[in-house]
């Protein structure tokens, strides 16, 4: 999740796209003293479910930064792709590198 004025990562989750993984991202934000005051998000169900309508907005048209932020870290994070030299196969392995490249490009 990004500060959507100043591009700043503000809390990161790996996880299914669940009702539980969102309650885990909202419990992130609580504990790190963070009031969202706007939602953009895509279509996403959980989202709709668990967030007040009145400060959330669905759709793709505030959401480009962040996706091609996204993309970025996929074309970094080779380790993701089995035909690399460098696939591991442990979750493990993934969520540490992973974790290592976010904090190193945004914190």
């Amino acid at each position: 999740m990004e500060d959507h004025d100043t591009g700043q990562e503000v809390a990161f989750l790996f996880g299914r796209r669940t009702n539980a993984s969102f309650k885990r991202l909202l419990k992130l934000l609580a504990e790190s003293d963070v009031t969202v005051s706007r939602w953009f998000t895509d279509y996403w169900w959980a989202c709709h479910d668990l967030l007040p309508t009145a400060i959330h907005q669905a759709g793709k048209d505030q959401t480009q930064r962040i996706e091609r932020k996204h993309l970025d870290l996929r074309t970094r994070t080779k380790r993701l792709a089995r035909r690399t030299i460098c696939f591991s196969k442990s979750v493990l392995m993934h969520d540490t590198v992973i974790n290592l490249l976010i904090n190193h490009l945004f914190f």
